[in-house]
């Protein structure tokens, strides 16, 4: 899949069929969506795109109340990617963008690309006001040439995905329900840096990640994850939260992978959560610590082992 930033300067000529969203998280409703314009694409021998933006939406529209990510733009393209897509450009959301009438828009894209259907999912709509929606994009696409393919929402349990759903999910840490909505394991990643070492004198040793501020964290206590450090798999109890037993402030995410003790500061390290194990508790001493700390990780090597996990 290539991958540009802004739209080109010139027209690309290759006939496209055109999806737009923020994508964010890449649940089962949005693969469903890009699948079909993938499927459309093959259909109609044209190109499959994808048109998403970076930041997200929310940054511009609702500054300082923005939600949280499930995911950056290096996942989003991604997980993209692995659905098929041939071409994903990035657009950054901007205030000249978020006032742009959805004829405006469309004479943009339509400029630089040479679009013959737009995909778009049931409850779609862009330009100003949300004024643009399929029966107004029709109507452009017969100035510009193209049609508009409307796709009927992803339904799971009868209820639609959605992002609000996933986060909702996340926040109360029912990271099982998370995963289902996703159609793959929620995700953190970033590189290992130093903590104070705490784990290692109590004989966890953890790495401690940089995650992106923009994340989405699950809500505070101990995981059973898949980590992936250097190309290898292992298994992993993962604590999300302000480690409250050493009266910690600030969040962290720290990981004790199984049978790996290797100090690798920089190095950056994939977590995939699976399970909740308990919420975060304050321990009244380093005893009860890591008496608890011992039940967790039999009890994740139990976890992983009867799902064949590793």
């Amino acid at each position: 899949m290539n991958i540009i930033y802004g739209l080109p300067q010139s027209i690309n000529e290759r006939p496209t069929v055109l999806t737009i969203g923020a994508f964010d998280g890449v649940h089962r409703g949005h693969a469903h969506l890009i699948s079909t314009t993938v499927q459309r694409a093959r259909a109609l021998e044209c190109q499959a795109a994808v048109l998403t933006f970076d930041p997200h939406p929310d940054v511009v529209v609702r500054p300082g109340n923005e939600r949280p990510t499930l995911t950056t733009i290096v996942e989003r393209a991604e997980l993209i990617a692995a659905l098929g897509a041939d071409l994903m450009i990035v657009m950054p959301f901007t205030r000249e963008l978020m006032v742009l009438t959805a004829h405006e828009f469309m004479a943009c894209l339509c400029g630089s690309l040479a679009i013959r259907e737009l995909c778009i999912g049931w409850d779609f709509a862009l330009g100003r006001g949300r004024e643009g929606n399929a029966e107004r994009l029709a109507a452009i696409g017969q100035t510009f040439g193209y049609t508009v393919y409307r796709v009927e929402p992803f339904l799971l349990d009868g209820e639609i995905v959605s992002s609000t759903r996933i986060r909702a999910a996340l926040d109360n840490g029912d990271i099982e329900s998370a995963n289902r909505l996703l159609g793959y394991p929620y995700g953190l990643r970033g590189p290992i840096v130093e903590g104070d070492r705490r784990g290692r004198t109590i004989g966890f040793p953890t790495a401690n990640i940089h995650v992106d501020p923009r994340r989405m964290l699950p809500a505070h206590g101990v995981y059973v994850c898949r980590a992936l450090l250097g190309g290898v798999t292992y298994g992993a109890v993962t604590n999300v939260g302000v480690r409250p037993t050493f009266d910690g402030a600030r969040r962290t995410v720290e990981a004790y992978l199984l049978d790996f003790s290797d100090e690798v500061y920089g190095e950056e390290l994939r977590l995939m959560f699976l399970h909740r194990l308990r919420g975060e508790q304050k321990f009244d001493g380093i005893t009860s610590l890591v008496a608890q700390i011992t039940r967790d990780v039999a009890a994740a090597r139990d976890w992983l082992q009867a799902h064949d996990v590793v």
